[in-house]
């Protein structure tokens, strides 16, 4: 009798991709650790955290070593999970790349743009396989939101696109731990924790960003964008509103019709699988990911605008980032 893999898996062609975990907070714990032990296509050889205690009381869940230097972890496995705040996994991921390994990243690459660059410029030297966790983008409902705007786009001009990311995770009672809510989120805010996802998805659904304005604080900001094609989008962000649970939006409006996209309901676990199936495709086979570190720093580079926006109360054109550069 042929045992069927369990649901959401699949037989994998090539032998799993040996992973190093870094980092063993709320996330690290949530998604990335998981991630590599439910499936065929990759397996969990290990963790690393500055945190000791934290990386031990995750290795033993998941029934791995706990490695005391992050060298060791690097010696130990072919491929880098990086479960840590953006700056770390800056600091850390050259040393990786230069190890030859390869890289599965967080979303922003860091807090600035110098630290996306040296993220990118790294992998690029390399030639590292990598894949961003922008979690949304491996779910079968974006994708097909995001073909069906490609096709409304194919009609003709389009008028606009509105979206909103809103969640309660950086509150007292919010679902993000105390550890979580300090540190990055806290001096960087939603602008940079999710602001990546929706920046990316009003872009692919409406064409490129060439412009950004950013109004409000930073515990609720609004964003005008404006698109080669002469769309305009309007944007909220906040994680500090009251909610059971994430709510992301997005519509787009043509001539020729208009679309919805909304995340309520959406079971983020069916974004996994794909996610670990595309590392592992990128590094056994060398199949391009939904998102590499290519399109993060683009992302970066819109997230860098609207930062700038907000800090100097003006319009600025994400050209502007990359002149920079």
């Amino acid at each position: 009798m042929i045992s069927m893999p369990p649901e959401g898996q699949h037989l994998s062609p090539y032998a799993p991709v040996r992973v190093g975990l870094v980092g063993a907070g709320q996330w690290a714990a949530a998604m990335h650790a998981p991630l590599h032990t439910a499936g065929a296509e990759t397996q969990l050889v290990g963790i690393w955290s500055a945190s000791g205690n934290t990386a031990e009381q995750l290795a033993v869940r998941h029934g791995v070593p706990a490695f005391g230097t992050y060298e060791e972890l690097l010696a130990s496995c072919e491929a880098v999970d990086f479960a840590v705040p953006p700056a770390v996994q800056a600091e850390l991921v050259p040393q990786a790349a230069d190890a030859g390994l390869a890289l599965l990243l967080e979303k922003p690459l860091g807090v600035s743009l110098d630290q996306a660059i040296r993220v990118a410029d790294a992998v690029r030297r390399n030639s590292s396989p990598n894949a961003v966790v922008l979690t949304k983008r491996y779910h079968p409902r974006t994708r097909e939101f995001l073909a069906a705007a490609a096709n409304l786009r194919s009609t003709g001009t389009l008028a606009g696109v509105m979206g909103v990311y809103l969640h309660n995770g950086f509150l007292d009672k919010g679902f993000l731990s105390g550890d979580a809510r300090k540190g990055w989120r806290s001096e960087y805010g939603a602008l940079y924790d999710l602001g990546p996802h929706l920046l990316d998805l009003m872009e692919i659904a409406a064409g490129p960003i060439l412009a950004v304005r950013t109004e409000g604080e930073a515990a609720y900001r609004t964003l005008t964008t404006l698109h080669a094609n002469g769309a305009t989008g309007q944007a909220a962000l906040s994680g500090s509103v009251s909610g059971s649970s994430a709510s992301t939006m997005l519509n787009v409006y043509a001539a020729a019709g208009s679309l919805e996209y909304n995340t309520q309901g959406m079971d983020h676990d069916q974004c996994w699988p794909a996610l670990r199936r595309e590392f592992a495709d990128a590094v056994r086979l060398g199949i391009p990911p939904t998102v590499d570190v290519e399109r993060a720093l683009l992302v970066q580079e819109i997230v860098e605008a609207a930062a700038l926006s907000a800090k100097e109360h003006r319009q600025v054109w994400v050209a502007e980032m990359r002149n920079e550069r």
